[in-house]
């Protein structure tokens, strides 16, 4: 069986638990230690072992790290790899720089296990959730993101974008990496 058989195996299979709680937003997510877990079973199963690595990437405006997620082939070493890149927000009230890095680090791994393994969480809280907020999401692949990314390729400003549309943090890093061009 090829690499890239097991994973398709893996990714039909796989389930993780959502194990932890977020009580702002009163909702259940799972973190990249839940999925971590949750894969140790596989690895005997179907010959493979998962890899997390990260690198912190050079940015002039914030720091970003780059998630790469693994998956190797016990028998050939053959692989497949996914990533996630996510900003540390220096500028969060109440944390640390030490806290501010974790927290981005588990997010980027949390995302690049999830990519690499297809977890789909539209249906969790994290994505459904509008936190009292009236403004449309802006999602990518929508007229109103290419829209948008033209704005700002042209001087427009993040900001006038945020203060119409909803925009996930992942889409905000995404925007400004445009920003910056």
């Amino acid at each position: 069986m090829t690499i890239h058989e097991k994973l398709s195996l893996i990714q039909k299979e796989f389930k993780a638990k959502k194990s932890r709680y977020n009580s702002f937003g009163k909702y259940n997510f799972r973190s990249a230690e839940d999925i971590l877990e949750a894969l140790k079973p596989v690895n005997q199963k179907h010959g493979v072992y998962f890899t997390v690595t990260e690198e912190l990437v050079e940015s002039s405006s914030l720091p970003i790290i780059k998630t790469t997620a693994t998956i190797f082939d016990t028998e050939t070493d053959a692989k497949i790899i996914a990533t996630a890149i996510v900003g540390v927000d220096l500028a969060q009230k109440g944390m640390q720089v030490p806290q501010q890095f974790g927290s981005a680090s588990s997010y980027a791994k949390k995302y690049a296990l999830g990519n690499l393994l297809l977890i789909d969480d539209t249906a969790d809280a994290d994505a459904t959730n509008k936190h009292n907020s009236t403004k449309p999401k802006l999602r990518k692949g929508s007229d109103n993101w290419e829209a948008a990314l033209k704005y700002i390729n042209s001087g427009g400003k993040i900001t006038s974008i945020t203060s119409k549309y909803e925009v996930s943090s992942d889409d905000l890093l995404t925007l400004k990496v445009h920003e910056q061009k």
